[in-house]
């Protein structure tokens, strides 16, 4: 079980704001006002809701919960990520196609406009049904990123969208990659680097925790490099840097859950300017499959 108290992630965000202006981000006003603000806040410990607790829920149980919903366009992540990725894949030859953690299809839809026959894998059945429906076309599986039912050298293309966060260890995940992929074949990635509660609304009204992982930019190196995928292209995308003396003033509704930090942070808006500000948002790779593969225990020959 995870614990949150909404009161917690809000001075953990006054928190970090005072670390930044102690590192000289900001100047004396604004230190005094993160004081304020935090005496406000503890006046009364409730104000903000109270605490709560998630069960720990596997992958495949959260993102059948969230399916219904989950492109929806108030998925902001989703639509700052996606012009990214669709722009890694334009001039890729077509041909045949992985969408790993294809959840409701939309990059599967993208690669069959582009003429590529895809094949998709999901360990959610709700994702699964929803990426049929959007792409008939497409040949849609029931599987997990550590053991793909997928033959080896089957496609030229792998792409894999806000997924890995999910692994604890990337190196079985990227040995998969490197096996199903034909040699010179790519791999496109998009993966978080937020530290957020990936708490979920689950259909008998309780809450579930689901893994989350940050990874380090090197972890992705040392999982990809040993299984013979070469770095062709990677960026990072960060939250933007908004001046908290600009910020709106603070709106205090109480969130219907302590995950909603959506709603917590308009209780203190210049503090999560000052927090979030030029912090990693996520992070985007492009790797190719040399031509032939290292000799591994992932790879023998």
């Amino acid at each position: 079980m995870i614990y949150q108290h909404p009161l917690g992630y809000l001075l953990g965000l006054e928190g970090l704001a005072l670390l930044r202006a102690f590192n000289g981000e900001h100047g004396r006003d604004f230190t005094l006002a993160r004081f304020a603000e935090i005496r406000s806040l503890l006046d009364d410990l409730d104000q903000a809701g109270e605490a709560a607790q998630s069960r720990p829920v596997t992958v495949a149980e959260g993102y059948d919960a969230w399916s219904a919903w989950y492109d929806s366009e108030d998925n902001d992540l989703l639509v700052m990520e996606q012009p990214v990725v669709w722009g890694l894949l334009d001039g890729l030859p077509a041909g045949p196609a992985l969408d790993a953690a294809c959840g409701t299809g939309r990059h599967a839809r993208h690669l069959a406009e582009l003429g590529h026959t895809v094949l998709g894998v999901d360990a959610s059945a709700g994702m699964l049904a929803a990426a049929r429906t959007s792409v008939p076309s497409g040949d849609f599986r029931q599987g997990d990123l550590t053991q793909l039912p997928v033959p080896s050298q089957h496609v030229d293309l792998v792409v894999c969208s806000l997924a890995l966060t999910h692994v604890p260890d990337l190196a079985p995940v990227f040995a998969e990659f490197a096996r199903v992929l034909r040699p010179g074949g790519h791999l496109v990635i998009s993966d978080s680097r937020m530290d957020y509660p990936l708490v979920v609304a689950l259909p008998d009204g309780g809450h579930g925790y689901m893994p989350h992982h940050k990874h380090a930019t090197s972890e992705y190196l040392t999982a990809a490099l040993p299984a013979g995928l070469q770095v062709r292209h990677c960026e990072e995308m960060r939250f933007p840097r908004l001046d908290p003396a600009e910020a709106p003033p603070p709106c205090r509704i109480r969130p219907d859950h302590p995950s909603d930090i959506w709603t917590l942070q308009t209780w203190c808006p210049a503090a999560f300017r000052a927090a979030y500000g030029g912090s990693p948002l996520m992070i985007f790779w492009k790797f190719q499959r040399a031509e032939s593969l290292p000799v591994t225990p992932g790879n023998p020959v």
